[in-house]
């Protein structure tokens, strides 16, 4: 199997961070937040927003390999797409994460659980994989480990983790940070399933249809205009060969 290999940037910049002792997530606020104001500000203002926004959301599609990023300006508002990402590295197939080693990426509906300033692949944002609906699906087919530490993080290289690059993982981690965590959706689906008609890879699992129709339902309130732009990616993704450590 093929392994990813991380950008120069961010061997280089974990190598440092080794050197120079741990961060804290203030100390890369520091580090990159200001940059990243100056990249964000104009998308914000360009749909009515004040940077940093009252909460966001990362919306992603795995078979697009693209995550969009809607933020709102206090709760009960409607959600306004701001931007969007292309995800560089993501294992598996279409389909949710059932166990650990698995190489899925999880599909669900979570919350940013954890910010790691010190990951191997930059900055990253630990998703609360699994959440309850994951554990009582784990429950009804009798499965255990799970898996975990399932992230959004720099660089190139992924297992089971949505790899965004070293810059867009900046501005994903700053306004989580910003915002924070408790105030930072994160949507993982298989396909864009606000499209009428369409629908998630077939499984004989009995639960997957309404993990599928909740997602479906989430999706509803993140609403963007049509971007003919966008090529679907393979629905067969690259696995790797060893996971590597955060």
């Amino acid at each position: 199997m093929a392994a990813f290999h991380e950008p120069t940037r961010s061997a280089l910049g974990f190598a440092r961070s080794k050197w120079s002792g741990p961060h804290t997530v203030d100390d890369r606020l520091a580090q990159f937040g200001s940059q990243v104001a100056e990249r964000l500000a104009p998308s914000f203002s360009g749909v009515g927003l004040a940077y940093p926004p009252y909460e966001v959301a990362y919306v992603a599609f795995k078979d697009k390999r693209v995550l969009e990023l809607y933020a709102r300006g206090a709760a009960g508002e409607a959600w306004r797409f701001v931007k969007q990402y292309g995800v560089l590295g993501a294992s598996g197939r279409l389909g949710p994460k059932l166990q650990e080693g698995d190489y899925q990426v999880p599909e669900g509906i979570y919350q940013a659980e954890f910010l790691n300033p010190n990951s191997r692949f930059h900055v990253s944002i630990r998703l609360n994989y699994p959440n309850r609906f994951d554990r009582e699906a784990a429950r009804t087919d009798r499965r255990e480990k799970l898996g975990g530490d399932i992230m959004i993080h720099g660089s190139s290289a992924s297992i089971g983790c949505l790899a965004m690059g070293d810059d867009a993982a900046e501005e994903l981690f700053t306004l989580a940070a910003l915002v924070t965590k408790e105030r930072t959706r994160i949507v993982v689906s298989p396909t864009d399933l606000r499209v009428p008609g369409s629908r998630g890879p077939a499984s004989p699992l009995p639960w997957v249809s309404k993990l599928y129709e909740g997602i479906r339902s989430e999706l509803q309130q993140y609403r963007r205009e049509p971007d003919p732009s966008i090529e679907r990616a393979a629905s067969s993704m690259v696995r790797v060969a060893a996971p590597p450590k955060h």
